[in-house]
């Protein structure tokens, strides 16, 4: 592994993490059960107590089981953004529906554009996929308003949006089911691991089947002698979470909101260090939706810039950096996507991660800031 001056990702780890694994292996119960349930418990407090949780694998897993409930199938439509991880399209694709690609608002802000996702409505549409990209919310009044209006399901990818809200709610709490990452380089990391959140019964009833096979009693409780057999209601999966990496998530929720306020003020550092700088657009700059998350820090190169090269100087430097993200319409899966969005293909083309993580300092902000200028001074077209 590269010896980095910054790396992109740190984790924000202490004793209390280990202590809570080692916990866990001495109680001799490692896969889902006490321990995931107070997970899921606190979790739903957290974000509001009219939401159930249900803990799971992935993020990805979330949105698979979220994409079945909600009743999207072969030949349905699902709305999704152009600037996302390829995870929204792959769990579409993967129940038979097709993703319809919508645009973001402008290059200075990244979300969903509401007017585009109503013009990707078609008698086919089953749901629309919103994504907070970077923690800033979506504008969700808007969003709400088509879903209900056009009687389709909203479905909140808030990978990057633990602790963010919209005008004081919540994100996670506006649509019909909510899906959460807990990866290792988000807010709440756990290694591999995510959440479904839900205010509808039925919804969570079915996801909870879906996740473990289908089946209608889960292992703990056979342990324990609370049953003897059970059914299997629906064709499910193993989208299990284990208990060290619930005992995992408790402390990190413990630790988000001062880490999102740390996030901050990196973030506020970084816009001080960079606003006077003509070829970068700074996105999310002057939002006024809510308060974010700060999950990652990007930014956006002026066309006339390379960014390989500044990518490679930053290297040199022993600056970590990344691309949020790749056009989904490069990979080989997607190349005949429906749904022009010319403004997000231009940022998948010009955007740079910038490192940005809880235990960073000052003196690290402004280093990248000044081998980000030297970069871009030396990467003209």
């Amino acid at each position: 592994m590269k010896d980095w001056r910054v790396q992109l990702f740190k984790l924000n780890y202490d004793e209390e993490e280990l202590r809570a694994v080692v916990e866990i292996i001495h109680s001799g119960w490692i896969t889902m059960g006490p321990c995931t349930i107070d997970f899921e418990n606190v979790f739903s407090s957290y974000i509001g107590n009219d939401f159930k949780c249900l803990a799971v694998s992935s993020g990805t897993a979330a949105l698979h089981i979220g994409v079945i409930a909600c009743g999207v199938g072969p030949s349905d439509e699902v709305i999704v953004p152009s600037l996302t991880f390829v995870a929204d399209l792959n769990v579409v694709r993967a129940v038979g529906a097709v993703p319809i690609l919508a645009d973001i608002k402008s290059l200075h802000d990244w979300s969903m554009d509401p007017e585009d996702i109503e013009r990707k409505i078609s008698d086919r549409t089953k749901a629309v996929m919103i994504v907070h990209y970077a923690g800033y919310a979506c504008d969700m009044g808007p969003i709400v308003e088509i879903c209900k209006r056009h009687r389709i399901r909203l479905i909140e990818d808030c990978a990057h949006a633990p602790g963010a809200d919209y005008k004081g709610k919540k994100l996670g709490t506006f649509g019909d089911i909510s899906a959460w990452s807990f990866f290792t380089n988000k807010n709440i990391s756990v290694g591999e691991g995510g959440m479904v959140a839900t205010s509808d019964m039925e919804l969570y009833e079915r996801c909870k089947f879906l996740r473990s096979h289908g089946m209608t009693v889960a292992t703990l409780d056979r342990i324990k002698g609370r049953a003897e057999t059970y059914d299997v209601i629906e064709p499910g999966f193993n989208y299990r979470i284990d208990e060290m990496r619930s005992a995992l998530g408790l402390v990190q929720l413990k630790k988000l909101a001062e880490a999102n306020k740390r996030r901050e003020m990196l973030t506020k550092r970084y816009f001080e260090n960079l606003e006077t700088i003509s070829t970068v657009i700074l996105p999310f700059k002057d939002f006024d939706r809510g308060n974010p998350s700060y999950h990652i820090m990007p930014i956006l190169l002026d066309k006339k810039i390379e960014r390989q090269k500044v990518i490679q100087h930053m290297k040199q430097s022993g600056i970590q950096t990344s691309i949020h993200y790749p056009p989904i319409q490069s990979f080989t899966a997607y190349k005949n996507l429906v749904g022009s969005t010319p403004k997000a293909q231009f940022v998948c083309e010009h955007e740079l991660t910038l490192p940005l993580y809880p235990t960073m300092t000052f003196e690290e902000v402004d280093l990248v800031c000044e081998e980000l200028v030297k970069a871009i001074r030396n990467a003209k077209k």
